[in-house]
């Protein structure tokens, strides 16, 4: 898989934004993708070199929302998130700096 394939999109929380300081950040990555892959995409994406990357597959919840026909229920999507620790030697990605 390309790099940009692996990586679907930076996700930007207030636990997430806590972890910029610590050289820690969050994406959401394709679901097929294993620990290995993620890190040789960061590092690619990025030019950085990555230390650890720790993955969780998150569940979709149920979401109801009133409408003029009455309820309506739903779900949202299910997705696999990546927390990724850079090395301590690395300098940081430069997307997430110009938030905080």
């Amino acid at each position: 898989m390309e790099a940009t394939e692996v990586i679907v999109r930076p996700l930007l929380t207030e636990k997430s934004y806590s972890g910029i300081q610590n050289k820690t950040y969050t994406f959401v990555v394709n679901k097929n993708s294993n620990k290995v892959e993620i890190a040789q995409a960061v590092e690619k994406m990025f030019n950085v070199k990555v230390a650890k990357v720790n993955t969780v597959n998150v569940r979709g919840h149920k979401k109801s929302q009133n409408t003029k026909q009455g309820r309506t229920t739903g779900m949202t999507s299910d997705y696999k998130k990546a927390v990724v620790t850079l090395t301590a030697d690395s300098k940081p990605i430069a997307f997430f700096e110009s938030l905080s």
